[in-house]
């Protein structure tokens, strides 16, 4: 029989595939594809500098533990491209079952802690799951700003398509609103965007 100590150190092994999981994001300089464990690595130094220039106050631990657990499914259910409609189809159901198979191998009050943190990312009911959904959106938006568009160019993803999955944090306040106009502007001038024509390019002058 597994002593606590010892279940634990099985479970952070598991854990350790985490940064094996890539993601379509690139990196800065474009050498490589990001993982999973460097996404949330960068969602919790975005939750930590920016919760309160955002204007949420929330409990920064439980925002941190919601960005620590949101994409762990994702070792066994695998990272479905944003942008990519016949691979989220059945996105829900596979994470469902996979965090079933994760979790399990948690002694049972950890278990349960990390359930109720799924959950609660997942049904974004609370102000911290709620900001959480929008660092999560935000990371990725600006790493693809940071990535030169590499990302948007190689999958054809257009402007607008790019502006309507970002609508959910956007607008939220006027910081959110002033952070993705000055990437978007940036986004722009250096040309990282696919397709673009001037009236959807020129919305954020």
């Amino acid at each position: 029989m597994f002593t606590r100590i010892t279940q634990l150190i099985n479970f952070l092994s598991v854990l350790d595939k985490f940064k094996t999981i890539e993601r379509k994001t690139y990196v800065s300089n474009t050498a490589r594809r990001e993982n999973d464990a460097e996404h949330t690595w960068h969602m919790c130094m975005f939750a930590l500098l920016l919760h309160k220039e955002m204007g949420y106050q929330v409990n920064l631990e439980k925002t941190l533990k919601l960005i620590l657990i949101h994409d762990l499914v994702e070792i066994y259910a695998g990272d479905t491209f944003t942008h990519d409609i016949k691979a989220r189809v059945g996105k829900k159901l596979r994470e469902d079952e996979a965090s079933e198979i994760l979790f399990a191998q948690l002694p049972e009050d950890f278990k349960s802690e990390f359930n109720e943190l799924w959950d609660e990312f997942e049904t974004g009911d609370t102000l911290e799951s709620q900001f959480v959904k929008a660092i999560d959106k935000m990371q990725a938006f600006a790493q693809n700003v940071h990535s030169k568009g590499t990302v948007w160019k190689e999958n054809q993803i257009a402007p607008e398509k790019i502006l309507a999955y970002n609508e959910s944090w956007r607008h939220e306040n006027d910081s959110f609103s002033e952070l993705f106009n000055h990437l978007w502007s940036i986004a722009k001038k250096e040309g990282y965007l696919y397709g673009s024509d001037d009236k959807v390019v020129s919305e954020f002058n």
